[in-house]
């Protein structure tokens, strides 16, 4: 099941890569080497990323945290959940804790982790970093940020290695792993490092797929099976392990399936009943809008599910979003980041402050204007 890594939040109204990120403040200063410089002058490091960890957030960071130990580093992973169900098996080996917020509101996280430094990977938002952000206020000098997302918050990290034409963080990462190690050639990597960062490479591109696989990813991904990584395992490890209810689930959404403007863009739904009678939860649903992206006509889709807010009962629609290259496009980062959300321009995310029905007719209008707009020449 392909998840996706876009960055989200709440809002009431919802070759070389490109150096710096498109942003005024969400920049990058650093380098692979300096990068490598800064954490192998630590002692102790912690390895945080963005909550609900997709393939390529638990294949980036617990590859960084295995190359770390590899040079006698204490490094560990922290992961705030839910966590996917093939985690344990693809991270064995690799010391790692779950984080959730009542850990962070009590301040423990502050009595059990002083590290010497911070790795951040596959985000710069505090907006998924919910449950350290205050244990992460602050330190900024001790923080090194690489991620590959367009946009972020450049305080969560004083030290920032972005390329935002990265197909995934674990192809950065993979380069910082190198240069940890002294190697030229991803094929060197220790097989137990190069599988977790076929993970993140495969999983962020939709098994090499999707429109942001680049020359680059694709000659990573070759040294790394010439590290000796068993790809038809590692798929079936995280690809083929579906619940029923993934199924019901997606009976449900494609019941509702509505196409708009001209069928061009389809708009599925899930409420809390369906997960209910489906007996289902949010990971089954990874992915879906990537189904109704395969009909020719289509050229953007969402899918909006109804999640249980904070306070109890406040409405939250989460909303998903998938969009193909070619004419006419539509950028979803850039519409997700005007209210609140962020990721890529083909996949990314944002939460609505909203009941379903009405978020979904907000984003109907939202995806109507945005591809009547997309140039088409």
């Amino acid at each position: 099941m392909m998840t996706s890594g876009a960055a989200e939040s709440t809002t009431t109204g919802e070759g070389q890569s490109r150096w710096p990120a498109k942003s005024a403040s969400w920049t990058g200063n650093s380098t692979p080497a300096a990068a490598a410089a800064f954490l192998r002058a630590a002692k102790r490091i912690i390895v945080v990323t963005h909550a609900r960890p997709d393939g390529d957030a638990v294949g980036s960071s617990a590859a960084l945290v295995l190359t770390l130990r590899e040079l006698g580093i204490n490094a560990s992973a922290w992961y705030i959940g839910p966590l996917p169900r093939w985690i344990n098996e693809v991270t064995s080996g690799v010391p790692w804790k779950m984080i959730d917020a009542n850990a962070a509101a009590s301040g423990q996280l502050e009595l059990e982790a002083q590290p010497d430094a911070v790795a951040v990977v596959d985000t710069g938002a505090w907006t998924q970093l919910e449950e350290v952000k205050l244990w992460l206020k602050g330190r900024g000098p001790q923080t090194l940020v690489i991620d590959h997302h367009l946009s972020g918050d450049a305080d969560v990290g004083d030290l920032r290695l972005i390329h935002p034409d990265a197909a995934a963080a674990a192809e950065i990462v993979a380069l910082v792993c190198m240069e940890l190690l002294g190697l030229k050639n991803p094929a060197d990597l220790p097989k137990p490092i190069a599988q977790l960062l076929y993970l993140g490479c495969a999983t962020d591109t939709g098994w090499f797929r999707f429109s942001n696989t680049r020359a680059q990813t694709l000659r990573l991904a070759a040294g790394l099976l010439e590290a000796g990584v068993d790809f038809t395992r590692l798929h079936a490890m995280v690809e083929q392990q579906d619940r029923p209810s993934r199924l019901r689930l997606l009976g449900r959404s494609m019941t509702g399936l509505e196409l708009v403007a001209d069928d061009r863009i389809a708009i599925m739904s899930l409420s809390q009943k369906d997960f209910e009678d489906c007996r289902g939860d949010a990971e089954d649903a990874g992915g879906f809008p990537n189904y109704a992206l395969d009909v020719a006509c289509v050229r953007v889709a969402a899918v909006l599910i109804e999640v249980a807010g904070r306070p109890a009962g406040a409405p939250i629609t989460k909303v998903s979003l998938r969009s193909k290259p070619g004419q006419p496009t539509v950028d979803v980062a850039a519409l997700t980041k005007d209210l609140g959300g962020g990721g890529h321009a083909r996949a990314a995310g944002v939460k609505l402050a909203m009941p379903l029905a009405e978020a979904r007719k907000f984003m109907t209008g939202k995806l109507a204007a945005a591809l009547a707009a997309a140039p088409t020449a």
